[in-house]
């Protein structure tokens, strides 16, 4: 049983690393963690044996505080932001061994994300500082390192507080990955794959990849790259040589046409392995393997999305990255999972609000074929918290924006970059010119994808803004159902090339908001706030805007689609009714309210959804009427109470998809039939 268990997570792990080294490893067990403050916890000889051991990822915000069994406080710096949830400062130490015959190699080490403000030691000396919690950096620190002798690492992680509208978690929430590299190497992150034609007959795939010659001589390169399909077999095999001087870099472009190629798409996301081989001197020194998928995509006025030349309407939803009662701990299992949940809902496209992912959630959309919009940053320069990212960036933008779009430019679930959320100066010249500038930067590392961003505060005041993107995100066009179907006709008859989509829109104006999208080409989808529930902005869903310390113990947005534990809501249900044919299901207002009325309650505020549970069991209410909601895409509807009809009512979008009835409560079954063309 251990050595199944074992071979298990190995063929897991194996699965859903995107990028595959022969040369590294994961460096995840074994830390050794501290909360607080800690003098001389950098140095190499420091006592760390009675610190505590923990396996990562990890997040110290999710554990319970001293003294309770609760990680939550109304007195936390956070406040309802954050979920009530603390931070502070931490260390975490690891020792490790290099081994003598890697003397001469290259020691890498490598975080997918680590909140915040990182300083990374190692033997007691700094390798560097990572201020942003949510983009993967690396240090090379063969010089730091001993080979055939004991090496520390040591981390010290601050989150103190007021840097986050949402829950962050903190600490080393993802993986670690430690990479032994020759001295003639391939640059981490220095691979692009891109296939410029991809269709049913035939594939272009262009490979570029980045060599880099760290030693002292002179030497010869062959990089030799075989395309392997599902199956196993070869589709095709590029080769270049290369003289390459001590101490330079160069990019080897390579091209291969593919016959009959297997597109990658929502339903069928086929996937290909990019197999690397780099050759120094006729000696084999590394070997990578990038998965990778061939297809097509696509944005106009007139076809608005297109995936492999089919039309493709964004059946999207925002969400934030905490995993729940896991905090935002990265599990593979959970982001998986995250994926498997959002596809069962119906959903084909997600927005990373507002910062990239862990590279385990896209793997995990690359392998079941969820779209994705990769967003950098929620500010700029002006921030919306005292602590938050405006402080960093001015000298860490280009870093963060270089480590995203590098990392990420290989996933074929990757469709859009988004270079912001509701930036404060967007409305400015000052913006208009942000924006530009971070456009300009990600292509000139990705120009196969459009840039975006989501705006707020919309009118033809953002036109400036909007001009500097190629797509136009839409944070809660105002009107309410009718409004939001007006605002996109509008836009669009002033600025007639403008392709548009929501990026953020609230549950209770799900009907006007995908109405939108249905009825324009131009627009090419929806996103929810939020397809899944999430720590902090605590009560939204609910209790509503402007939040405050009342609001305790409350520590979940209570505006998801799918909840805190991954069931559907019964806004989600109302979604099928919109989004697919065929749709039936049944909910009852409660004849006493779930909640009492709040006095704090905003009256814009659109974030919650009915009170509806899907329970036919009131005791004590007999003969009273109780409202029942029917959410169906059918062209009609009967609802029966023990096998009694209560008669027959049209759903459709006169009735945007919903009939109301006034049932007397009598113990028994509440059944529903919907009907389309008579059957």
């Amino acid at each position: 049983m251990y050595r199944l268990t074992i071979a298990c997570l190995a063929c897991c792990i194996s699965f859903y690393a995107h990028t595959q080294n022969n040369n590294e490893v994961l460096f995840d067990n074994g830390w050794h963690f501290f909360l607080g403050g800690n003098q001389r916890a950098e140095a190499e000889d420091f006592d760390d044996s009675k610190w505590r051991t923990v396996n990562l990822p990890h997040d110290w915000s999710i554990e319970d505080l001293p003294g309770t069994n609760s990680p939550f406080s109304a007195k936390a710096i956070s406040q309802v932001s954050g979920g009530f949830t603390t931070g502070g400062t931490a260390w975490y130490r690891k020792t490790f061994v290099v081994n003598a015959y890697d003397k001469d190699k290259r020691i890498v080490i490598k975080f997918d994300g680590v909140y915040m403000n990182a300083d990374v030691w190692v033997n007691g000396q700094l390798a560097g500082n990572h201020p942003y919690g949510y983009t993967s950096f690396w240090y090379d620190i063969s010089k730091f390192v001993h080979p055939g002798a004991k090496n520390v690492i040591a981390v010290e992680v601050k989150n103190e507080g007021q840097n986050s509208r949402w829950y962050s978690g903190s600490g080393i929430y993802r993986h670690v990955w430690l990479q032994t590299l020759p001295q003639v190497y391939i640059a981490p992150w220095g691979q692009f794959i891109t296939t410029p034609l991809a269709n049913s007959s035939q594939a272009v795939v262009n490979v570029a990849t980045r060599i880099q010659n760290s030693s002292i001589n002179n030497v010869t390169t062959k990089l030799v790259s075989k395309i392997i399909s599902r199956d196993g077999s070869q589709a095709g095999e590029m080769q270049t040589m290369q003289t390459l001087a001590a101490g330079s870099a160069y990019t080897a472009k390579q091209v291969k046409k593919i016959a009959s190629p297997l597109l990658w798409n929502c339903d069928a996301p086929g996937m290909y392995t990019l197999v690397t081989e780099l050759y120094v001197n006729d000696t084999l020194v590394q070997t990578q393997s990038q998965l990778f998928g061939i297809r097509s995509i696509s944005f106009s006025v007139s076809s608005g999305f297109l995936l492999n030349d089919v039309p493709v309407k964004l059946k999207g939803g925002c969400f934030h990255n905490d995993n729940g009662p896991l905090g935002s701990k990265a599990y593979d299992r959970a982001e998986v999972r995250k994926v498997e949940l959002l596809k069962a809902a119906g959903y084909n496209a997600v927005r990373c609000s507002h910062n990239p992912p862990s590279p385990a959630f896209l793997n995990a959309c690359d392998s079941l074929g969820l779209l994705v919009i990769d967003e950098a940053f929620d500010c700029w320069k002006y921030g919306k918290n005292p602590y938050d990212y405006h402080l960093y960036f001015n000298d860490w933008w280009q870093r963060d924006i270089e480590s995203m779009v590098t990392r990420d430019r290989n996933h074929p679930s990757v469709i859009m970059w988004s270079i912001g959320n509701e930036i404060p100066e967007s409305g400015s010249g000052e913006g208009v010119t942000e924006a530009k500038m971070l456009s300009a930067y990600i292509k000139t590392f990705d120009e196969t994808r459009p840039v975006t961003a989501a705006v707020n505060g919309l009118g033809p005041g953002k036109d400036p803004y909007f001009a500097s993107l190629d797509i136009a995100g839409y944070n809660y066009p105002v009107g309410g159902d009718a409004g939001v179907q007006d605002m996109y006709g509008k836009d669009h008859e002033r600025v007639p090339q403008r392709i548009m989509f929501c990026t953020e829109s609230y549950p209770l104006e799900a009907y006007g908001s995908w109405m939108g999208v249905i009825d324009h080409p131009y627009v090419i989808g929806d996103f929810v706030w939020t397809a899944f529930d999430y720590i902090g902005e605590a009560g939204i869903g609910w209790l509503g805007y402007w939040q405050s310390s009342a609001f305790y113990p409350w520590n979940l947005a209570y505006c998801g689609d799918i909840d805190m534990c991954g069931f559907r809501r019964p806004q989600s249900y109302y979604r099928d009714a919109l989004w697919k044919p065929g749709q039936l299901s049944v909910f009852v207002k409660p004849p006493t309210p779930s909640y009492p009325a709040n006095p704090l309650w905003q009256s814009w505020s659109k974030w919650n959804w009915y009170d509806v549970v899907a329970d036919w069991n009131w005791k004590g209410y007999e003969n009273k009427p109780l409202e029942v909601s029917v959410y169906s895409s059918c062209d009609e509807v009967e609802l029966f109470l023990n096998g009694k009809s209560l008669g027959k009512k049209a759903t459709g979008r006169n009735t945007k998809f919903m009939a109301v009835f006034s049932v007397p409560y009598q113990p028994g079954k509440l059944t529903a039939k919907g009907y389309t063309g008579g059957a």
